[in-house]
C-alpha cells in the first residue's frame, strides 16, 4: 500500500513540475497562444493517445474484422 501511495505521489509531483517548469526554465516564445498554457503538452499528448486508441478500435471493428462465418462455406 505504501508503494502505491508513493507512486501516485510521484505522479502528482511530476505533473506539477511539468506545469511549473516552463515558466521557470524556458524563455522561448510559443508560435500559438495555447502553447503557453500550463501542462499543454501533457494534456495534448493524453488526448492524442485516447484519439489514436478510439480510431484504431473503430477501424479494427468496422474495416479490418471479418464476419464470424467468413470461413464457413
Amino acid at each position: 500500500m505504501k508503494l502505491k501511495r508513493a507512486f501516485y505521489a510521484s505522479l502528482v509531483v511530476l505533473a506539477l513540475a511539468e506545469a511549473i517548469a516552463p515558466w521557470i526554465l524556458y524563455d522561448e516564445h510559443a508560435h500559438f497562444a495555447f502553447e503557453d498554457w500550463p501542462a499543454f503538452g501533457s494534456v495534448y499528448g493524453f488526448f492524442s493517445c485516447v484519439a489514436i486508441i478510439l480510431v484504431s478500435k473503430f477501424l479494427g471493428k468496422h474495416w479490418l474484422m471479418r464476419p464470424e462465418d467468413s470461413y464457413e462455406s
